[in-house]
């Protein structure tokens, strides 16, 4: 069975038959689905996102 990641749009795009994604919504996709869009930055793997405040944040710290 494919794995599906979680993925949260950052630039809305059209989902199919007129409806759009939101920016933050969070959605359920196989790796095929999200490539063209995580290079377009439509979306982020939500796990990426998660980390990368932490990382600021530490860094800020050490400043």
């Amino acid at each position: 069975m494919p794995h599906r990641q979680t993925y949260t749009v950052l630039t809305p795009f059209p989902t199919g038959k007129g409806h759009w994604s939101v920016v933050g919504q969070e959605l359920e996709l196989l790796d095929v689905e999200a490539s063209a869009l995580r290079t377009a930055g439509r979306l982020e793997l939500s796990s990426v996102l998660n980390t990368a405040p932490a990382k600021k944040a530490a860094t800020k710290k050490a400043d």
